[in-house]
């Protein structure tokens, strides 16, 4: 039999994933977000994944 176990914690001593992830390396961070975002967008648009627009960039004349 499993005993239910409840840790009650005052919301300013809770714990944050923030150090975790200043601990990270660039790397890494970028990699969690990735895989974040490919998550999302599987979830959000199904298998179809594309670009929804088409930008162009230009270099502007300074001056």
């Amino acid at each position: 039999m499993i005993e239910k176990v409840v840790h009650i914690v005052k919301l300013k001593d809770k714990k944050t994933d923030f150090k975790y992830w200043q601990s990270q390396s660039v790397e890494k961070r970028m990699e969690a977000l990735e895989e974040i975002r490919q998550e999302y967008n599987s979830w959000r648009y199904g298998d179809w994944q594309g670009f929804q627009r088409v930008f162009k960039i230009i270099r502007r004349k300074q001056g």
